[in-house]
């Protein structure tokens, strides 16, 4: 029961970062920046904060007394995480909730195999959990076979991506995704997906803080509420000095006190797409305490996030008009890179 309500937390945090993006399409007549900084002030600080006071005692105290060395890896890496946040909104706007978000997860999902075990390998004295080892292990065999496959997968769903690119004329892609750019936002999504892997780094630099919580009373079950808050901060920080750049570059501050636009449901709409996405990792955190292994979680965390979010590009018709040879090529990129994610689920658990 223990692993069936950690598979259903997944599941259900899966789904609300597939979906976290369809309430932006309800705003109007704001530049990307500022719909983006309003949804973001509710996913990286308030939506936090709110569940941290609810679930954890005196959840400040905690954050205070922890050790500097673990705060600032904790911050850090959501700071690197919130480059690839930014990275991923940019990603969605220019390839479509579809090819975006398998692109981009594709590259996490594989990152976040790889990156911890080749670190213990060369900047530690740890011997397990390493690249060698997972060359020397049958489950780190199975773990790269996965990322093989998911750099298969990733390679075909970019070959959709070119294929949609010579189906439809410049009037048929942007009906469905306005700023339709394959090139820009496959690069883009690359590095999105690389960087966005860091969140799951600072779960694991965070944990003395999670231990401190259970310690003062905390339900295990939300135990990771309290990094969410210190990971959330370095995201806070990236993508604020972004948005308030472009804001400033492209003159649009005005935006959030124009009154010739729909202010209130562009607020509105703005803030329930930003508290969306942070109840992705409310849940995550829930599902990982059950399943109790951080690495097969964030696989499976992954895997979720692309079924949803891909059954939304398919609602929105982001795939319409294009040639049947095209169509079954992106179901089979997104096949692809879920079998890859499974492989890699059964590889960790192996190993573990």
């Amino acid at each position: 029961m223990q692993a069936l309500f950690g598979v259903i937390f997944h599941f259900i945090g899966g789904f609300a970062s597939g979906s976290f993006y369809i309430p932006f399409k309800r705003v109007k007549e704001w530049a990307w920046e500022s719909y983006w900084i309003i949804g973001g002030l509710f996913s990286w600080l308030i939506a936090p904060y709110v569940a941290a006071w609810l679930t954890i005692p005196d959840f400040m105290a905690i954050i205070r007394q922890t050790d500097s060395d673990t705060l600032f890896w904790t911050y850090v890496m959501g700071l690197l995480w919130g480059i690839g946040g930014l990275t991923f909104g940019l990603s969605v706007r220019y390839l479509g909730l579809s090819l975006g978000q398998s692109v981009v997860l594709g590259f996490c999902s594989a990152f976040g195999a790889l990156i911890p075990p080749i670190y213990r390998d060369f900047f530690t004295q740890e011997t397990e959990g390493t690249i060698t080892q997972m060359i020397n292990s049958t489950g780190g065999k199975v773990v790269l076979l996965g990322v093989l496959i998911c750099i298969i997968g990733i390679v075909i769903c970019g070959r959709a991506g070119v294929m949609k690119e010579v189906d439809l004329s410049e009037e048929e892609k942007k009906a469905s995704v306005q700023e339709f750019n394959l090139w820009t936002g496959l690069i883009v999504a690359t590095f999105s997906g690389i960087l966005s892997a860091c969140f799951n780094f600072g779960i694991e630099a965070g944990k003395p803080m999670a231990l401190k919580a259970i310690t003062a009373g905390c339900n295990p079950l939300f135990q990771n509420n309290v990094i969410f808050v210190v990971v959330l901060w370095g995201g806070l920080t990236t993508n604020l000095l972004w948005s308030l750049l472009l804001n400033f570059r492209n003159k649009t501050f005005g935006n959030y006190t124009d009154s010739k636009t729909p202010l209130l449901n562009n607020y509105v709409f703005s803030a329930i797409a930003g508290t969306t996405w942070f109840l992705q990792f409310f849940f995550y955190g829930m599902g990982e305490s059950k399943l109790g292994n951080g690495a097969s979680s964030w696989i499976l965390h992954t895997a979720s996030i692309i079924i949803i979010s891909n059954l939304w590009g398919l609602y929105l018709k982001e795939w319409k008009g294009v040639q049947p040879a095209t169509y079954r090529t992106i179901l089979t990129g997104i096949a692809t890179i879920i079998l890859s994610v499974m492989v890699v689920g059964y590889g960790n658990y192996l190993s573990e």
